[in-house]
């Protein structure tokens, strides 16, 4: 039975995967100043969790607190107690993803400065000066149907003896998302794992690296953990067959719905 969660991705967009599979960014881009403008009050009206993610693998959820466009300065509350809030400082840069309905909102942060004010603490940085909106088709993770039973073979990375045929929990344009068993030695975000093969279905069959980003815990159920992975350098072709698979997933989802 498919029990495990999906949860929601926090993680930015690849752009670079984005690009290839639709032809540029354009479409997903706004870097108007009226337009910008209204996207970061919406952020700040709707109070809504926003994650900034450091390119080190630190992520802190806060919420955007103010904004002030003729200064060119935004800022971020923060938990001050946060264990990962100085880690992601000393980056002094980040990725911005939040959400808006079903609209994946992501901008880059720069010039990160932490501003104690009593107990509470603000990170102050820089005016975005593009924002990108990615509608749910374009950021949407769809979960495999069942009866395809979805897998990814690859070699242990520590391990290289070992070879490893993991089930594929869920799949966006550009990575996945698969479940290691809990009698299967750990692997370690940051890890780049080559040649990995990935069999869909019948028709997409894609071998790619992938960089595991994050591993996730589920419920105990489920005996195992999720790790989150980006594509790396996936060909024009491969990203336009991923693209193929999820919308045709997505496809057959509603029509199972239907009947």
């Amino acid at each position: 039975m498919d029990t495990l969660p999906m949860p929601m991705d926090t993680m930015p967009m690849p752009l670079d995967a984005v690009a290839a599979a639709h032809g540029g960014l354009d479409d997903f881009r706004i870097t108007a100043p009226t337009e910008l403008a209204t996207m970061l009050k919406r952020l700040l009206d709707a109070n809504v969790v926003v994650n900034l993610n450091a390119p080190n693998g630190t992520a802190v959820a806060a919420s955007l607190w103010t904004v002030d466009a003729t200064r060119g300065a935004i800022s971020f509350s923060a938990d001050a107690h946060a264990p990962q809030l100085q880690a992601l400082i000393e980056c002094n840069e980040a990725v911005a993803v939040a959400y808006l309905d079903s609209v994946k909102v992501q901008f880059d942060v720069q010039g990160m400065m932490l501003v104690h004010n009593g107990r509470s603490s603000a990170i102050s940085c820089g005016y975005p000066r593009e924002i990108f909106r990615f509608q749910r088709r374009n950021a949407y993770r769809v979960r495999p149907l069942l009866r395809n039973a979805p897998t990814a073979s690859l070699r242990h990375p520590m391990i290289p003896d070992m070879q490893l045929n993991l089930r594929v929990l869920d799949v966006s344009i550009g990575g996945c998302a698969l479940f290691l068993p809990e009698d299967v030695p750990m692997i370690e975000p940051g890890v780049l794992l080559n040649g990995v093969e990935l069999d869909l279905d019948v028709d997409t069959h894609i071998t790619a690296p992938l960089r595991l980003q994050h591993v996730t815990s589920l419920h105990l159920e489920a005996r195992g953990v999720r790790l989150g992975c980006e594509m790396v350098n996936a060909s024009n072709d491969s990203l336009r067959a991923l693209q193929r698979y999820i919308d045709q997933t997505q496809k057959r989802r509603r029509l199972m719905v239907l009947d």
